[in-house]
């Protein structure tokens, strides 16, 4: 368990999702239209919209391949191709300001912790979003998932990618920030604490499992972890 210095929890790391919580969410129609795109790009011209959104997001291995079945395609080659519609279709939202930072993502300058990044989006989406922001160098570990079928598997609430930024990071001690079940679930998964943030999509968002601690923003960290400011001079 965690020690406490007396102001709140010791932490070595302090890791956090980046979709809800970083920065906002895509809307699930920009999802849907690379969803779309990666069927007519393997000439696939009017897919079952069903279908469709089954791909766009959560889809599981075994519904992917009876997919791909239907339409003769093949689930490796289309989800490879899935994936990288998905990525340029959030990188451009990135890059014309339709999906920004939270304002309160400064605070983590405050936090004296190790900190990561684990999504289940997609690493190149992780990569170009955290560094077109300016806030790659703020992590010393950032992970997504790789464009392949197998991390459909490792995906949140797994704690995979968690277990393997913690071992990057050298922590024993962790918290993981998220905005949805699955994040709670992977934290409980990976045998560390769990901050659920209630960000305006989740204000009335009902959980069936118990995170550490539910908190408004990030600033709640700070209070949290009981670190001391760094230099004000410092930028995220």
């Amino acid at each position: 368990m965690p020690v406490t210095d007396g102001e709140g929890v010791v932490y070595d790391a302090v890791v956090l999702d980046k979709d809800g919580v970083l920065v906002g969410r895509t809307p699930f129609d920009t999802l849907r239209e690379a969803a779309w795109d990666a069927f007519v790009s393997l000439g696939v011209e009017d897919p079952d919209l069903a279908h469709v959104d089954d791909v766009a997001v959560g889809v599981d291995p075994a519904t992917l391949t009876d997919i791909c079945e239907r339409y003769g395609l093949d689930p490796v080659e289309f989800w490879r191709v899935r994936d990288e519609t998905a990525a340029a279709a959030q990188v451009d939202a990135a890059r014309s300001g339709r999906k920004t930072p939270y304002d309160d993502v400064d605070a983590l300058r405050h936090l004296d912790a190790s900190l990561g990044v684990v999504s289940s989006n997609q690493q190149a989406t992780v990569d170009a979003v955290l560094d077109h922001f300016g806030l790659a160098g703020r992590f010393e570990v950032a992970y997504g998932r790789e464009p392949s079928i197998a991390s459909l598997s490792r995906k949140k609430p797994s704690p995979y990618y968690i277990q393997r930024a913690l071992e990057d990071l050298g922590a024993e001690t962790a918290i993981f920030v998220g905005d949805n079940e699955s994040d709670v679930r992977a934290a409980d998964n990976a045998g560390i604490d769990s901050a659920f943030v209630r960000r305006p999509h989740r204000r009335s968002t009902e959980l069936s499992c118990q995170p550490t601690y539910e908190i408004d923003d990030l600033h709640d960290l700070v209070s949290i972890c009981g670190r001391a400011p760094v230099d004000p001079g410092e930028g995220i």
